[in-house]
């Protein structure tokens, strides 16, 4: 079987080379083969890596050589912690752009996430924010930060990078900045965006004015209940176009249409709380499509971080060295991008256990390989 016969591998392999000539035992290609089955198999650190690919080498060969055996441990840390971030970035968001996926009126959620062991020394942990494809579940890009206050600055590039041309972008409080939705409008899409503390004179103005709701016939409400888990979530959803005011009070907000308030209610075991959250938004006012679009966003803690959590151990991951832990996570997501795809035809399985069979079953390891959307 040749190496071309891997798709996603060829959009990695044009990584340049950091290594210099001697003593060089392995190519690119055969050094990320190693790490993304095994990261696809369920390795969490470089000595899990080194004897995955041990183990493995016979299958490893169908694909690419080996002529010096699989990468140690030690060549695998030192390559990733030297290997360009940003190149290896730009290779994952082309090898997604490849999968054409339909995003026109799709919600891409972009949340910020910290991965609490990949601090060292009086380096903070890693802050990577990531665009997420609610309704495929894929991630179409990441971008670092040196710490969460810098979402504003780090969001306007990561959108700079991708196509979302007719999505809508999700973006919780933080992102609620006019620079940010001015870059979503420059771009083609929508935006749907939280409202807190951040803008303290536009959200109470918002908070007021659903509160008294002088002219009622220019709101519209779509409710819907949520029951599972022992837990019953009800869910109100009032939206209005009626906010000329608004806009004289906050004209910077460009392509401002609609602003929204959820209220939640939820029940567990008997205890219930509530919480009402508000919206600035540049889509017309229909609540039914807000807040299906305001569920897939919180969809990105639920398919998205807690996935990298509880099926990939990142939160205790301990790859914190040079450029490896933003190197790392790309190949993690990677890797769920792959299992994702698949899990499409084998809605059962689930990811952690999708995990456990690729390294059970080379077939299976075949079948995620060559994924495609």
């Amino acid at each position: 079987m040749e190496a071309k016969e891997l798709g996603f591998i060829d959009f990695f392999k044009a990584i340049p080379d950091h290594r210099g000539n001697r003593h060089k035992l392995h190519s690119v290609e055969e050094i990320m083969l190693v790490a993304f089955c095994g990261m696809i198999a369920g390795c969490d650190s470089w000595n899990d890596l080194e004897l995955f690919g041990k183990t493995k080498l016979e299958y490893l060969r169908k694909y690419f050589p080996y002529k010096n055996g699989t990468p140690s441990d030690d060549t695998l840390r030192r390559f990733f912690r030297a290997l360009n971030p940003e190149a290896f970035e730009s290779c994952f968001t082309k090898w997604v752009r490849s999968f054409q996926i339909e995003l026109s009126d799709k919600v891409i959620a972009i949340d910020g996430k910290t991965s609490r062991r990949s601090f060292d020394g009086d380096n903070k942990p890693m802050h990577l924010i990531s665009a997420f494809a609610s309704e495929f579940g894929i991630v179409l890009g990441q971008l670092k930060t040196s710490e969460k206050s810098n979402e504003v600055t780090a969001i306007p590039e990561l959108i700079e990078l991708l196509d979302i041309t007719g999505s809508i972008i999700t973006i919780d409080a933080m992102g609620c900045q006019a620079k940010i939705v001015e870059k979503i409008i420059g771009k083609g899409a929508n935006y749907l965006i939280g409202l807190k503390g951040n803008q303290a004179t536009l959200s109470e103005d918002v908070r007021l004015y659903f509160e008294r709701k002088t002219h009622k016939k220019s709101f519209f409400t779509e409710s819907e209940i949520d029951k599972g888990h022992g837990r019953i979530e009800t869910r109100a959803c009032t939206v209005t176009e009626d906010i000329e005011w608004l806009k004289k009070l906050h004209p910077k907000w460009k392509n401002l249409k609609s602003i929204i308030e959820v209220k939640s209610e939820r029940e567990i075991k008997n205890n219930k709380s509530k919480e009402t959250r508000y919206y600035l938004s540049s889509l017309p006012a229909k609540p039914d499509k807000i807040l299906k679009a305001v569920r897939q966003h919180w969809g990105v803690e639920n398919k998205l971080h807690w996935v990298l959590d509880m099926s990939f151990n990142d939160d205790q991951c301990r790859i914190r060295k040079g450029n490896a832990p933003r190197n790392i996570a790309i190949i993690k997501k990677t890797a769920l991008n792959l299992l994702q795809i698949i899990k499409k035809e084998k809605p059962r399985i689930s990811l952690k256990a999708m995990r456990k069979l690729a390294g059970w079953d080379y077939s299976f390891m075949d079948t995620v390989l060559m994924a495609k959307f």
